[in-house]
């Protein structure tokens, strides 16, 4: 069991950083640790040691998005699940330990992730968005509260509080962009019969991203909200965007278009490369 750190504690919307505890449920999936200390696939060759990365690690790097290569600052020793690893996408980094609170860590639920995210506030409030939708439960309900709770210096409602306040944030976000582009929308209606039908579509597509909202799904938040810019930059190509805020969100899809290109061409470019693991991939 590790040694209690008194001035660790739980932090959400804070100006510069998040950090957040999670109990972990499952131990898998069973991963490769190579030589440089990089996370490999299971099946990778060569000199390796053995890493359970866990339910919690996998689904957070998978909901930081495109990212660099796990790197391992910390190798797991005697205990495979015993560990601490680092990454980073864009502005937004992360660091994830892992240990025992309970059990002498002979089962996967005796242990608990410590998430670091660095970054804009707006970016590690969609990733605890994601990683929360993606759990599917909530990630601070431990299954030794009393042990959770001293080793982290914090109850399971202020654990909680955190988590929460950071989904929340991302939402109203999400919601917010949501609201400008209808606006945007809604003054175009009536000006031009040619258009009406490109501006349906526009209004579809929003209903479509209100709807993933409701089921958390940002992905599908963005992909919808992508449909209705197009639509609304398709009904009106001549006109000037009208406000800041549509500025930075018509700027935000072509730039998650671009990334979303520049990521096959780069597969396609390290075929006979080195093998990087990427989680960033739906299951």
């Amino acid at each position: 069991m590790e040694e209690v750190d008194s001035q660790k504690k739980p932090l959400g919307c804070d100006p510069n950083r998040s950090l957040l505890f999670a109990q972990v449920m499952s131990g898998e999936p069973e991963m490769k640790i190579d030589e440089e200390n990089y996370l490999r696939n299971i099946g990778w060759q060569g000199n390796t040691s053995n890493v359970f990365l866990g339910d919690v690690a996998n689904v957070s790097l998978r909901s930081l998005g495109p990212h660099d290569p796990p790197r391992f600052s910390k190798r797991p020793e005697y205990d495979e699940q015993k560990w601490a690893l680092s990454s980073s996408s864009g502005e937004l980094k992360i660091n994830i330990k892992s240990f025992s609170y309970w059990g002498f860590g002979l089962w996967s639920k005796c242990f608990y992730n410590e998430i670091e995210l660095i970054g804009p506030l707006s970016l590690r409030a969609r990733c605890v968005h994601d990683i929360m939708a993606s759990l599917g439960r909530n990630p601070w309900e431990a299954s030794r509260v009393k042990k959770f709770e001293k080793i982290t210096n914090a109850s399971l409602a202020e654990h909680g509080e955190c988590w929460r306040e950071l989904a929340k944030y991302a939402r109203n976000e999400m919601e917010e962009e949501i609201n400008i582009v209808e606006n945007e929308i809604r003054s175009l209606m009536g000006t031009d019969p040619e258009i009406k039908v490109i501006l349906e579509n526009a209004k579809n597509a929003l209903e479509d991203a209100r709807a993933a909202l409701l089921d958390r799904n940002a992905p599908a938040v963005e992909r919808a909200l992508g449909r209705a810019i197009t639509s609304l930059i398709e009904a009106k190509p001549d006109t000037e965007v009208r406000s800041s805020e549509l500025d930075y969100i018509v700027s935000k899809s072509l730039k998650n278009q671009q990334e979303n290109t520049e990521i096959i061409n780069a597969k396609d470019l390290l075929n006979n490369e080195i093998d990087f693991v990427d989680l960033t991939e739906s299951e």
